[in-house]
């Protein structure tokens, strides 16, 4: 006669994989966010690129500098994206296993907990690059003192 789960042991399994399950709804909203901010970026280097075709003298050195700070901070920020869906492909194996396990009757408790911390340790990565791009951005945005303080005739 083959293994059928009793629907007790599948509900409990279900329980214990609700917080994962949250978690991994976290994950979306802060991957929006993160894909929303780099749009943005890349819409701006790009508008940055047209305008530079056309410069001349300091304004192009300015567009030069600019765009380096972008390019970098596309790097940070596809670093962060990368580490946080890294984070919920591991948070989505910590979900399978609880119910592999259950249902063959597996003893992983152990291999779960290190793919969770695993997962933890990836969004902590994803959430710290996330942070320095953040950071890399206000340090770009500064107002040209020669707009602020304009030399008169």
């Amino acid at each position: 006669m083959a293994f059928s789960p009793v629907l007790s042991t599948v509900a409990e399994t279900i329980q214990v994989a609700i917080a994962p399950v949250f978690l991994l709804a976290g994950l979306g909203a802060i991957l929006n966010v993160m894909v929303g901010r780099l749009a943005r970026i890349v819409d701006r280097s790009r508008q940055l690129e047209a305008l530079h075709l056309r410069a001349i003298g300091p304004e192009r050195e300015r567009h030069i500098h600019e765009l380096r700070l972008i390019d970098g901070r596309i790097r940070t920020i596809n670093n962060a994206v990368y580490l946080v869906v890294m984070a919920a492909i591991a948070i989505c194996l910590v979900v399978a296993m609880l119910f592999v396990a259950e249902l063959a009757n597996l003893q992983i408790g152990q291999v779960i907990a290190v793919a969770f911390i695993v997962s933890m340790l990836l969004l902590t990565g994803g959430l710290i690059c996330f942070l320095i791009e953040i950071h890399m951005s206000v340090r770009a945005i500064r107002v040209r003192s020669d707009l602020i303080h304009p030399t008169l005739p």
